[in-house]
């Protein structure tokens, strides 16, 4: 018969948190080594040649052309929304900065003064479905508290007129 003995396992000894640490970081440090030793020689060949950075800075890009309008009255209103969104909108009929209402807006950019009428007529019926109450597009105006609604009426109305094609 055969007798086996059995051999104890020997404990391998415990190895600290501060060795762990030390045995890992000097393996890391070996890896990173030769990445950057294999970036070296697999970019080697590439030619690099300093950036040029412009002494000043590149001229901006010229803004985008609104749409124009063919119509006469739809030119106009869309001429008095580029008007009132360039110098600005004022509640009044102008202010000391040089902003001006919807009317007078209009009135600058119509080529003669029955387009201007024609131009704040149709503005009015715009206003008047949007705003029942509203009476005169100068009391109107003069309601709104910034630019931002005169200045989507406009747009709306000169879609509307180049829709109908006035």
């Amino acid at each position: 018969m055969t007798t086996t003995i059995k051999q104890r396992a020997s404990r391998q000894p415990v190895v600290g948190l501060d060795a762990r640490l030390a045995i890992t970081g000097a393996a890391m440090s070996v890896r990173l080594e030769e990445a950057g030793l294999a970036f070296e020689v697999n970019t080697a060949h590439i030619p690099a040649s300093p950036a040029l950075i412009p002494d000043r800075p590149l001229p901006a890009a010229p803004a985008p052309q609104p749409y124009q309008y063919r119509t006469p009255i739809a030119g106009c209103l869309q001429r008095a929304h580029t008007r009132l969104a360039t110098g600005g909108w004022c509640a009044g009929l102008r202010d000391e900065k040089g902003a001006v209402c919807l009317v007078e807006a209009i009135r600058k950019e119509a080529r003669t003064a029955g387009e201007a009428v024609d131009a704040c007529a149709f503005l009015l019926d715009v206003i008047r479905a949007a705003f029942p109450h509203a009476e005169t597009v100068p009391s109107w105006n003069d309601q709104q508290r910034d630019p931002r609604r005169p200045l989507r009426v406009l747009d709306r109305a000169a879609r509307a007129a180049d829709a109908r094609g006035i």
